[in-house]
């Protein structure tokens, strides 16, 4: 452990501790000699501030004064060197699996990850480029546009725009109140409460044409009912759930459906000749039945009936393109 993260570790269990903390443990937690962490805690006073009191004599501890202690924090950015090679792949991740939106923002802060830890460590750059992100179905997204739509959202401003809805091709303008972004299959949402249709509705950002922050506070929508509305059922499309999907997954595919993650009330179970039942509540069944397609053979939808019935005329017309 290198002085920056004994200085780290020792604040914080000064931090944290509410009686004196015994010299010690706070050498067995610093993995370092008596005269280094009288050295520490000495710069750590000395230099930093800190409000360390200290009990002499053989049984030598330390502690912050109760009062200062919980005003005081250490100045900067402090980080031990696994949390800013986190913070550095979590930034690689964001620039190699998104258009740029949040990798531009963030450049000058991975420029002073990367200082910090060419300076504290040994010098070698983090092999980041084995970090290997596969975007998959991915739409291309207006950068503009997402950065005015995410600072309506955190400034809680109504917010203007042309939207051009995908399923009808239509222009239309909306006013609405944002409520929060979400990253839903590699593509962002808007939730807002949209007053023109005095109702919740879910946008695609990349479909958002032209975006107005006003003047207007948003009408914040209590997350409930922000949870009840949008993500109730199955997949992105709103609205509660009018049924319960059953779908019989093969032996084989239950390899994997059995670990996959579909809806947050999901409910699955193993069957006695090794197929996996997944239930799922839904609104709008397109979703979830095009999911359910990619199994193949391997997937059966056992109810409810009408469901089984869209999905059997779905298979007939697919069928008929080839024949």
């Amino acid at each position: 452990m290198d002085r920056y993260e004994r200085i780290l570790t020792l604040h914080r269990l000064l931090k944290s501790a509410h009686y004196p903390v015994p010299l010690p443990r706070l050498m067995d937690e610093l993995e370092c000699s008596r005269a280094t962490l009288y050295r520490d805690i000495a710069f750590l006073r000395d230099a930093l501030g800190a409000p360390i009191e200290s009990a002499g004599g053989e049984h030598a501890a330390f502690r912050y004064e109760a009062a200062e202690g919980q005003r005081f924090e250490l100045p900067g950015l402090w980080l031990t060197s696994d949390e800013l090679a986190a913070l550095l792949a979590l930034n690689e991740l964001i620039g190699r699996s998104g258009p740029g939106v949040l990798a531009g923002a963030l450049a000058p802060f991975k420029a002073r990850i990367e200082n910090l830890l060419s300076d504290r460590a040994s010098g070698k750059a983090l092999p980041v480029e084995r970090i290997r992100v596969i975007p998959w179905g991915e739409r291309k997204l207006d950068q503009q546009a997402f950065r005015i739509t995410a600072g309506a959202v955190l400034d809680r401003k109504q917010l203007r725009f042309l939207y051009r809805a995908r399923t009808t091709n239509n222009e239309s303008r909306r006013t609405v109140s944002p409520q929060r972004l979400t990253h839903y299959r590699d593509n962002w949402y808007l939730d807002a409460w949209d007053h023109d249709r005095e109702a919740l509705r879910s946008f695609a950002v990349d479909r958002i044409v032209d975006p107005q922050t006003l003047e207007a506070a948003s009408t914040d929508v209590p997350e409930q009912d922000l949870n009840d509305a949008l993500a109730s059922s199955y997949g992105i499309f709103a609205g509660k759930p009018k049924a319960w999907a059953t779908i019989r997954f093969s032996a084989h595919a239950a390899r994997w459906v059995a670990d996959e993650h579909w809806h947050s009330q999901q409910k699955g179970s193993w069957m006695p000749d090794g197929r996996y039942e997944l239930q799922v509540p839904y609104s709008n069944s397109r979703e979830l039945l095009m999911d359910v397609l990619k199994y193949g053979p391997d997937a059966e939808i056992v109810a409810p009936l009408p469901l089984r019935e869209e999905m059997k005329i779905m298979l007939q017309l697919a069928l008929g393109g080839y024949q």
